[in-house]
């Protein structure tokens, strides 16, 4: 959807997308997750995998200080994205958790390629008519990307997260957000960026500084007690429904 917005030269819905779903993945996907169960951590998630993601997200908020994201910046991001991939596949540590994999059928392939045409068309079509919502109602673009569109995009992980902590695979659940959101910022905005440059809105700046308030809190609450525990999870959704009606207002 981020890059299907950035072809369409809807930088807003771009970046909010992907600025709106790391900030609801972690406050009302985790801190919902958490509010029902508490999810254990491990020093290894918060030291490597939350300090690369506050590292991102600061590298963000300096990039679009001049209201746009230009390819050399997309390209900072893509390499960044590489190098950590990189990383991981030469440390190889040993999983802390193995989950039940069957053998692949012709049947998971024709699942595969049905879910990618749908989510093509998808994005196509949510972009559309978002930005003809926005322009309805008079809500900015930012604004719906960065809530509507950010919700949408999010669906997968709150599906993914619940059934894990559910089943007792807390590395999964937790490691499935944190993932998530460095790949969004990396992968998907470095490549958006790279096929097309994106103007954003002044609220761009609001928005990602409180996401990077939402990651210091979260990061810091996986290290108090190595878990994220009931209440810090009900505090999480608090803040981003706060957050949500500070911008529709």
């Amino acid at each position: 959807m981020t890059v299907s917005a950035a072809l369409e030269g809807q930088g807003d819905i771009s970046v909010g997308n992907v600025v709106g779903s790391n900030i609801f993945n972690l406050g009302f996907v985790l801190g919902g997750v958490a509010a029902i169960r508490a999810i254990a951590t491990t020093p290894t998630l918060v030291k490597r995998d939350g300090a690369v993601l506050v590292g991102t997200t600061l590298m963000l908020l300096f990039f679009i200080r001049d209201l746009t994201l230009s390819r050399p910046e997309g390209l900072i991001l893509i390499t960044m994205l590489v190098i950590y991939l990189g990383y991981l596949l030469w440390q190889r540590e040993s999983l802390e958790e193995m989950a039940e994999i069957e053998e692949a059928t012709w049947r998971d392939g024709f699942i595969l390629v049905v879910g990618l045409v749908a989510i093509i068309g998808g994005g196509h079509f949510l972009v559309e008519h978002a930005s003809s919502l926005a322009l309805r109602f008079g809500v900015s673009t930012w604004v719906i990307g960065v809530t509507i569109v950010a919700a949408g995009t999010s669906a997968p992980e709150l599906v993914i997260s619940l059934m894990a902590v559910m089943r007792g695979r807390h590395g999964i659940s937790i490691g499935n957000l944190i993932g998530s959101d460095i790949f969004n910022l990396q992968g998907v905005l470095g490549v958006a960026a790279l096929i097309n440059p994106m103007q954003v809105a002044p609220e761009a700046i609001s928005s990602v500084s409180i996401l990077i308030v939402m990651v210091c809190v979260v990061v810091f609450f996986m290290r108090t007690g190595w878990a994220v525990v009931r209440w810090e999870g009900a505090l999480l959704i608090v803040v981003n429904l706060i957050r949500w009606v500070r911008d529709f207002s």
